[in-house]
């Protein structure tokens, strides 16, 4: 019994040199395992491993997608930054976890021209045509030529056609051919000025009323195109009835039969011009047109019909 020592709070089967074993408290958790490690080891596949490129192994330091198992495929070698793949935005930025980088101002996914509101497009639809061809051109082939005009202001034609319309549309009314025609010359030539001009004001605000009326139904086009052109169309289609008033009279039956067909053709030319400027459908090329439709026939004929 004197051979043997009772210690009180010493382990006698542990060996000296083991290391004391420390308890785990009360509400004291376990450490995590590291990010990218699952909690368990899974039933007989690898041992997890950590997802992380290591320093000057072709990674650039950022977190790959989380691979619990460790069998995510081993990467190629990259070409340089800003190298390789399709087009020269390829390699590593076209990775997978990565955010490509542009300068300021590059666009490469829209490289395209789009057509502005409002304003000339970036690629015309077509060559300008002379005045000449294009006055031909409004009556022979009015659809291809508004869609190839859409872009080109047509100030000169428009203002010169319509200006000699508007001296010539004097002489159409049965009032103011009489008062012209009985009117010494001093008084006569003021007369016929100012018709030319009073019909030029009136093209441009009429053409400004169409192309604000397809602008809120949804066109695109561009306001001088297609004002001119307006201007144009309200000169020439009534040609034809003026041209045998200035003869006839406004009374006459063939210049009121006339008056109807080119106000008809007026309409079918306003709708043709509106729907291939502004992208509109038929009905709502109609509709942009219906105010300087009416206002056609009141103020010019009207008056004769």
């Amino acid at each position: 019994m004197a051979g043997f020592r009772i210690g009180r709070g010493r382990d006698n089967n542990r060996s000296p040199q083991q290391p004391p074993q420390q308890q785990q408290s009360y509400g004291q958790q376990q450490q995590p395992p590291p990010y990218g490690q699952p909690p368990y080891p899974p039933v007989g596949g690898p041992p997890p491993q950590q997802q992380w490129p290591q320093p000057g192994a072709g990674g650039h330091g950022e977190p790959e997608y989380f691979d619990p198992y460790g069998q995510q495929q081993p990467h190629a070698q990259q070409p340089p930054y800003g190298h390789g793949g399709h087009g020269g935005g390829g390699g590593y930025n076209d990775n997978p976890g990565h955010t490509q980088v542009f300068a300021v101002g590059e666009d490469p996914y829209g490289q395209g021209a789009t057509y502005q509101a409002g304003a000339a497009s970036a690629v015309p639809s077509g060559p300008r045509l002379p005045w000449k061809e294009l006055l031909r051109a409004i009556v022979t082939r009015p659809g291809q030529t508004f869609l190839q005009m859409r872009d080109y202001a047509v100030w000169g034609p428009a203002l010169i056609v319509t200006f000699l319309y508007g001296l010539l549309a004097v002489f159409g009314l049965d009032d103011a051919r009489e008062d012209v025609i009985n009117a010494t010359v001093p008084k006569a030539v003021p007369i016929v000025l100012s018709a030319g001009v009073a019909f030029v004001i009136c093209g441009l605000i009429l053409g400004a009323v169409t192309h604000t009326l397809a602008r809120q139904l949804g066109g695109d086009g561009s306001w001088q195109p297609t004002v001119g052109l307006s201007m144009l169309v309200m000169s020439i289609t009534d040609a034809p009835r003026l041209l045998f008033a200035v003869f006839l009279g406004g009374d006459n039956m063939v210049v009121q039969v006339l008056g109807w067909a080119t106000w008809v053709a007026a309409g079918a030319l306003f709708t043709s011009l509106i729907s291939k400027s502004h992208d509109l459908p038929w009905a709502k090329a109609l509709g942009a047109s219906s105010i300087q439709l009416v206002a056609l026939l009141s103020i010019i004929k009207l008056g004769t019909i």
